[in-house]
């Protein structure tokens, strides 16, 4: 198969430049390695319900989300913020207090899958491949060759690699990439990729009953940080928390931590907690196509995100690079991504 333009990566960033390659009526095909797209985004659904395994917010002023959102009809919505926060101890002592740390964040009806979906049900299907990974990229100076997991491979003038930096570096690149370019995707830390995310639904929210807001901050753990997780178009009930259990910890301990979640639910905010009707873990540093081994590391900041002067112009610019973490603004967020697709638009001289 050939192409002009190979995307490698169906996420937002890929799924977004995709949809902006088609309006412009250039030639290209999407490649991603998992069975569906969105990347990080990912949903649960229950009934009419759906909970938000990944992502979950983007802010006022990500003009780029809120114009996705408009384009494909999709409401927009505070994240709930009202009532008091509480606030657990190393030694199990809970306190409440005034405001909510999430007040003002922006969520989709239908969770943020609502986007993804929408962005990948808008493209060429016969554009489309999914669950199937690309291995291998061979450069002969003109074209691209691309290796795929199940034995064919795609021919492309240019190629754009929508994934996380250090996803990249486990290509096999022929003839290799420098040496500072390789050790400059290695170096870039994959937002939010060692992250675990528990989402307990429930019958009622009786959290907001009791005047909290649902967000608590914990020393204890093992979420250290929990919010409300409602979807008012399903009329889903639920709260969310992050661990805080280092991935190795939790590795193979999915019951454990789910149970010992619900208990600290419970002690936060009551023996309603204590039974939920279903509970879900979504364990980031597993997923193989977003961690690497060196996310296992936990962050202590917020990454200084943008493109490497030594990812910049590779291949004589055939080479692309679009993904939150290489972005030019918002980088680790979903505008983040949405920007990086717009850059590689430009420089493939479509937008």
């Amino acid at each position: 198969m050939r192409t002009e333009i190979l995307i490698i990566g169906g996420g937002l960033a890929g799924l977004a430049l995709a949809d902006t390659l088609q309006r412009a009526r250039a030639e290209y095909r999407l490649v991603e390695a998992r069975d569906r797209f969105g990347g990080r985004i990912k949903s649960a659904r229950l009934g009419r319900a759906t909970f938000d395994l990944g992502p979950s917010w983007f802010w006022p002023g990500q003009t780029r989300m809120a114009a996705l959102a408009r384009r494909f009809l999709i409401p927009v919505f505070e994240q709930h913020a009202t009532g008091d926060l509480l606030f657990e101890e190393a030694d199990g002592t809970v306190s409440r207090g005034a405001g909510s740390p999430m007040a003002g964040s922006l969520r989709l009806h239908g969770g943020m899958s609502a986007l993804s979906d929408a962005l990948a049900a808008s493209l060429d299907p016969d554009r489309l491949r999914s669950g199937v990974a690309v291995t291998a990229l061979r450069d002969d100076g003109a074209r691209f060759t691309a290796d795929l997991s199940d034995g064919t491979t795609i021919e492309a003038a240019r190629v754009v690699l929508a994934l996380p930096p250090r996803i990249a570096a486990g290509l096999v690149f022929d003839p290799t990439l420098p040496p500072g370019a390789m050790e400059a995707l290695r170096r870039v830390p994959t937002w939010m990729a060692g992250q675990a995310k528990v989402v307990a639904v429930y019958g009622s929210a009786f959290w907001r009953e009791a005047g909290l807001s649902g967000d608590a901050m914990s020393r204890r753990g093992p979420l250290v940080e929990i919010h409300d997780a409602c979807d008012p178009a399903g009329g889903g009930v639920a709260l969310f928390g992050f661990v805080g259990v280092p991935p190795d910890a939790r590795a193979g301990r999915s019951d454990t931590l789910k149970a010992a979640a619900i208990a600290q639910l419970t002690r936060l905010f009551g023996p309603e907690a204590a039974e939920p009707r279903l509970v879900w873990l979504e364990d980031w540093a597993g997923a193989s196509w977003t961690a690497t081994s060196a996310d296992r590391a936990p962050l202590t900041s917020h990454p200084a995100y943008g493109l490497p002067r030594d990812l910049d112009g590779l291949r004589d610019g055939r080479l692309i690079f679009a993904s939150t973490e290489t972005a030019p603004a918002d980088g680790g967020f979903l505008e983040g991504a949405l920007s990086s697709a717009e850059r590689a638009a430009i420089t493939l001289g479509v937008a």
